[in-house]
């Protein structure tokens, strides 16, 4: 067996990238059931998951290929009506210009709100009880809870599980395809466009457009609130939440 020479070793172990830096942050406190936790960042993903407490639990990564991670802060706005956390940069706004990266974990205690606002990076929300929003621009969106959602992206695709809708809901994206599962005890009317792609429902609504249809509109349930699905170049599908 071949040998390579130490300095060739050495040569080849300084060649390795360094790991990027990294940072973190943790924040717990009380915000009442009702109220709303919301997140915002620009760089790294959101994910939320429920809490085994009352408490609202935010851990923060921070990475970064060439920038310092401790440049950007994370910052605790506590107001009438929830509060807010956001990645803060140089200026002291919630829109931080470097490449750092930011990762939340959120925990969400049943019945608090829950909204996460990124530009590019993954938003998922699973298994919430509240109303929930995720919105991002260069990322998928995976979305399940018992109270209603609002959704959307730019590129990237949606999945979502609701279990209301109690307003107006759009979930819409331009480039990905949209799944929409909804609970039996739902009420809305429903209207679904694609321009590049097909819809498949497993409700009865009225499917217009050119095989495969790309349209659809109609009321599940008694009717209700509008729910507006959209997408430009990617499918949509509705499904009935199947029981447990």
């Amino acid at each position: 067996m071949r040998l390579l020479p130490l300095f060739a070793l050495v040569a080849f172990a300084t060649a390795l990238p360094a790991p990027a830096p990294r940072d973190s942050f943790h924040w717990s406190g009380k915000v009442a059931e009702g109220q709303i936790v919301e997140i915002r960042g620009i760089n790294g993903s959101i994910h939320a998951e429920p809490a085994s407490t009352d408490r609202v639990e935010v851990i923060a990564h921070k990475t970064a290929l060439n920038d310092d991670p401790s440049d950007i802060q994370v910052k605790v706005v506590e107001r009438d009506g929830g509060v807010t956390v956001c990645a803060v940069g140089d200026s002291g706004e919630c829109l931080p210009t470097s490449d750092v990266s930011v990762d939340f974990t959120v925990r969400v205690p049943r019945g608090v709100r829950f909204v996460a606002r990124t530009v590019n990076g993954l938003v998922e929300a699973n298994s919430l009880e509240a109303d929930t929003e995720a919105h991002t621009v260069n990322g998928n969106v995976r979305v399940s809870t018992g109270g209603a959602a609002q959704v959307d992206t730019v590129n990237g695709s949606i999945v979502a599980s609701v279990g209301k809708i109690t307003s107006a809901s759009k979930f819409s994206t331009v480039n990905g395809g949209i799944t929409v599962t909804l609970s039996n005890s739902v009420a809305a009317r429903v209207h679904a466009e694609t321009v590049n792609g097909r819809i498949r429902t497993e409700f009865p609504l009225a499917l217009r457009g050119a095989f495969p249809a790309r349209h659809a509109d109609g009321a599940i349930g008694r009717g209700g609130p509008e729910l507006k699905i959209a997408t430009v170049n990617g499918s949509i599908r509705l499904k009935h939440k199947k029981p447990v």
